[in-house]
C-alpha cells in the first residue's frame, strides 16, 4: 500500500509525472471519455497483477488495453477489414475491439486472461490520449474502482473506492460519456460482447450486417460480462412505475424523484449521469434504489445492461 495517492493535474507536468509512474510499474488512474481507468504498463506482469489485487478482480476476467496510435494497436493484434471499417468510423472513441493476439506481442498474459485474443481501444478523451502518447506503449486499464462496484466518473469516486492503494490519479473532471465502451468481438463473426457508448445500430450500419450476441451462459471472453457488476451497496429495483416508502428514487423523464437521469428523457444525458447518480443515491444511506423504466433502444440498451447487472443477485 502506498503512503498516499498523488492527485495529478492534466497539464504537462502532471501527465509527464503520470507517464513516469507507469514506466516504474505504478498504478495510475486517469479519465477517458467513458469512465476513469486504472492504468498499468500492459507489458509489466507485476504491475498488471497489482490491478487484479487492488480491484479484487478475478484473473479470468480480461482487461482492455488502451493505446495512443493505431499503429500501436496493429502491432499487438491481427488486423482485418472489419476492424479497419469500425476504426475509421468510431476511433478514437468509446469502442473496444477484441481481435486475435499476435504470437509475440509484448503483453502480459494476465491482460488477456490467457486467451488468444486481446481487447484494444483508442480513447477519444484528450487527457487519455496525451497520457498514452507520452507513455508510448500499451496501458491495461479497467475501471478504477473495486471489482463489481459502480464505475467512477470523477477522480473523487476513484479515491473513495480505492483509497491509497494506487500511486496516482489524474484529475480530469467528469467523464463525458459516463458508460464504458461498447465491446465488439472480431476474431470470428462480429459479436456484441458488451453494449456501451456506441450503439448497436451504428455498428451494424458500418458493418452492413447484424451483430451476433453473446449468451450469458458462455465463458467470460471480454470485460464487463460478470452477471453481478456495477453494483452499489443498496439493492436496486428496476422498472419502478411508482415509489415505495424509504427508497432512493432515480428517475427518467417527467417524474418526481430524488435524482433524475434526464428530465427530458434524453438517453445520452442519462448515460452520462448514470454512475454518478447511483453513487450519490447509494451514499444517501437508503437500502433500496428504485429506478424508472429506461427504453431498450439506442443507448438505452447499454444503460439497461448496467442496471440489470447492478440489480443482479450478489
Amino acid at each position: 500500500m502506498t503512503q498516499s495517492t498523488e492527485r495529478l493535474s492534466t497539464g504537462q507536468d502532471g501527465l509527464e509525472r503520470a507517464a513516469a509512474l507507469l514506466r516504474q510499474g505504478a498504478l495510475v488512474a486517469f479519465p477517458t471519455e467513458t469512465v476513469y481507468g486504472l492504468g498499468a504498463d500492459a507489458t509489466n506482469a507485476r504491475a498488471v497483477a497489482r490491478i487484479f489485487a487492488v480491484k479484487g478482480r478475478p484473473e479470468f476476467n480480461p482487461l482492455i488495453v488502451h493505446l495512443g496510435a493505431l499503429s500501436q494497436v496493429q502491432a499487438l493484434v491481427h488486423w482485418n477489414d472489419r476492424a479497419e471499417a469500425l476504426a475509421e468510423a468510431f476511433w478514437p472513441g468509446p469502442l473496444t475491439m477484441v481481435l486475435p493476439l499476435r504470437e509475440h506481442a509484448p503483453v502480459s498474459k494476465l491482460v488477456s486472461a490467457g486467451l488468444n485474443t486481446l481487447a484494444v481501444r483508442l480513447p477519444a478523451a484528450e487527457v487519455a490520449h496525451d497520457l498514452l502518447t507520452r507513455f508510448g506503449g500499451p496501458v491495461a486499464a479497467p475501471s478504477a474502482n473495486r471489482s463489481g462496484q459502480v464505475s467512477p466518473t470523477r477522480a473523487e469516486h476513484v479515491t473513495a473506492s480505492l483509497g491509497d492503494q494506487i500511486e496516482a490519479v489524474v484529475d480530469g473532471g467528469r467523464c463525458a460519456v459516463g458508460l464504458e465502451s461498447t465491446i465488439v468481438g472480431l476474431a470470428g463473426a462480429p459479436t456484441l460482447m458488451r453494449p456501451g457508448g456506441v450503439t448497436t445500430e451504428a455498428l451494424q450500419a458500418v458493418l452492413g450486417r447484424p451483430l451476433a450476441k453473446r449468451r450469458d451462459s458462455e465463458a467470460i471472453s471480454a470485460p464487463g460480462q460478470l452477471r453481478s457488476h456495477y453494483a452499489p451497496r443498496a439493492r436496486v429495483r428496476l422498472n419502478a412505475a411508482d415509489w415505495e416508502e424509504g427508497e432512493a428514487r432515480l428517475g427518467l423523464g417527467d417524474v418526481d424523484c430524488d435524482l433524475n437521469l434526464s428530465a427530458s428523457g434524453d438517453l445520452t444525458e442519462a448515460a452520462a449521469n448514470l454512475f454518478e447518480h447511483l453513487i450519490a443515491l447509494d451514499q444517501s444511506g437508503a437500502d433500496v434504489i428504485a429506478v424508472s423504466p429506461v427504453p431498450h433502444a439506442g443507448l438505452g440498451v447499454a444503460i439497461n445492461d448496467r442496471l440489470s447487472r447492478a440489480a443482479a443477485e450478489r
